[in-house]
């Protein structure tokens, strides 16, 4: 339902907003029945021909729909704030608020700029959260800051949402000695800066200064949760993610949809098959809604665990599929050995009334890679820039470099590096290098080298490769050089590591580590199967 600001002026002092709607049906429709951008344009059509479309109370609640709702559509919104005469507040600050929800939120502050200069209407304290979670989405804190200074000017910066937004910015944007000034400046209890700065801490990598303070709440809410249990979920701390759950479940702290989102990616990096059957199953039992965030990362989850069966299953029983489910099924189904069955979901995505993109293509490119099908990669990402108008990126240069290289067409996966019109990383490099060593070209596998030293010097995976490289062509003095290249400039290469899960618990090994509680066990078992054979 459509709510309407007490900002809005009224036709007559007489005359209310609710009385308003109810002498003209089609505002009662909107506000109570529409609920897609067909709906709405077919409303949108009446008020224009009828001339109601020029009334502030009529058209306001169009602008609403179209520019916060969930079923919004930013560029139909625009055209309908463009049309408006004289703008009033209610007008300026929704527009600008669905643009600071929008894919592109540059245009939230442009219409802030635009309203500052041009309009007689001036910007109310409802108008700066969203100019600044613009800037936060945008990464522009050091923009934002001289947003803030003109808070300070004006008296606003205690205003709880305003205060909220800045902390948010500064968080999102990592400007950690600005966010806790921010925070600091008033001490009084509020739970949203409070949730904001532990989301911030973990952003920026400081998961333990995020979890005193978590520890340091006088009252929590979901969100908090949500947000100490994503922070440990990025920063890698999966288990104490899963341990966190657990304590939340014992202080009977009902998740929502986003925790589940966190468990179920902890429990995919893990490859814990048991603990994410247990999250999907309490997902079905609790009755979350399966919406296409949630469905997708069920899929995720199944497809990283190797349970590529029934993450089809959960895929094909979704009662919404959005293309995030269809590009993890793809992806999924190419990683766990099913590229056919890949390339088969992308024609079958192609027939369906959603449209490719860039993501899809990385799924159905790294089908063919793994399958070796380097005509159909071809046809892929020709089709993706010139039926579907995706600009390639170095994602898509890296599957098309492996798929050549895997084949061993070495010279022309060094002809699409070299003119790409992107600078080429040390991956893309390091994946023509391992094809090298595949097939034995050391002259081509020195210049690959010496592009991943170039573009990073502490990277150990060039200088091991190549080593390897001069190695398998009895090369042996030269392999020698590499190691010791590493060991004067002081680089380690990084062990190598495993996940197991066993009756429900996870268990890392790491190569040559002896920190496990049972590394003595696992040794002597080896030593005793090495014996064998």
């Amino acid at each position: 339902m459509i709510s309407f600001s007490c900002s809005l002026t009224s036709p007559s002092p007489s005359t209310s907003i609710s009385k308003f709607i109810s002498d003209h049906p089609h505002l009662s429709i909107l506000e109570k029945h529409c609920t897609t951008m067909k709906d709405l344009q077919k409303i949108h059509a009446h008020l224009l021909k009828t001339g109601l479309a020029k009334h502030p109370l009529a058209v306001s609640p169009v602008l609403a729909f179209c520019a916060t709702s969930p079923g919004a559509d930013i560029n139909y919104a625009y055209l309908v704030f463009t049309q408006i005469h004289s703008p009033n507040l209610f007008s300026w600050n929704t527009i600008i608020r669905g643009f600071s929800q929008s894919s592109t939120p540059h245009h939230a502050i442009s219409l802030f700029i635009d309203m500052l200069i041009f309009s007689s209407v001036q910007p109310h304290r409802l108008t700066y959260p969203s100019v600044f979670k613009a800037y936060a989405q945008l990464g522009l804190a050091h923009y934002g800051a001289q947003l803030h200074g003109r808070v300070i000017k004006l008296g606003l910066q205690f205003d709880p949402f305003i205060r909220n937004t800045i902390i948010y910015m500064y968080a999102n944007c990592g400007f950690l000695s600005e966010m806790w000034k921010a925070f600091y400046e008033r001490m009084d209890f509020d739970i949203v800066a409070w949730n904001s700065m532990i989301m911030g801490l973990a952003k920026c990598g400081e998961v333990d200064e995020s979890r005193k303070l978590f520890d340091e709440m006088p009252l929590r809410n979901t969100v908090s949760w949500n947000s100490m249990i994503s922070g440990y979920v990025r920063n890698g701390r999966l288990r104490e993610a899963l341990d966190l759950f657990g304590q939340m479940q014992e202080e009977r702290i009902k998740p929502s949809e986003f925790t589940m989102v966190s468990l179920l990616n902890a429990s995919a990096r893990l490859g814990a098959l048991k603990q994410g059957e247990w999250i999907h199953d309490y997902i079905r039992k609790n009755n979350f809604e399966l919406n296409v965030i949630v469905t997708a990362s069920i899929i995720d989850m199944y497809c990283k665990c190797g349970s590529i069966g029934k993450a089809f299953q959960v895929f094909e029983m979704a009662p919404l599929k959005g293309l995030s489910s269809w590009n993890t099924m793809i992806l999924g189904l190419a990683m766990n050995g099913c590229e056919n069955e890949a390339i088969q979901l992308f024609s079958r995505l192609e027939c369906s009334n959603l449209r490719p993109d860039d993501v899809t293509f990385v799924g159905v490119l790294t089908a063919c890679n793994y399958s070796g099908l380097v005509d159909k990669a071809k046809e892929y990402f020709s089709l993706m820039s010139k039926t579907y108008k995706i600009k390639p990126s170095i994602k898509h240069y890296s599957c098309m470099v492996d798929t050549l290289g895997r084949a061993g067409l070495l010279e022309e996966a060094e002809e699409l590096i070299r003119d790409m019109p992107v600078n080429p990383d040390a991956i893309i490099w390091s994946s023509l290098l391992s094809a090298c060593r595949k097939h034995g070209n050391v002259e081509l596998a020195k210049r690959a080298a010496k592009h991943i030293v170039d573009l990073d010097g502490n990277d150990s995976c060039g200088y091991v490769l190549l080593s390897n490289i001069y190695a398998a062509s009895d090369q042996f003095e030269e392999a020698m050089e590499q190691r010791l290249s590493m060991k004067e400039k002081q680089i380690e290469k990084e062990p190598g590591c495993s996940l197991i899960e066993v009756n429900g618990e996870i268990h890392e090994f790491v190569a040559g580590g002896r920190l496990h509680p049972q590394a003595q066990e696992v040794y002597s078992l080896l030593n005793e199967l090495g014996m064998m054979f």
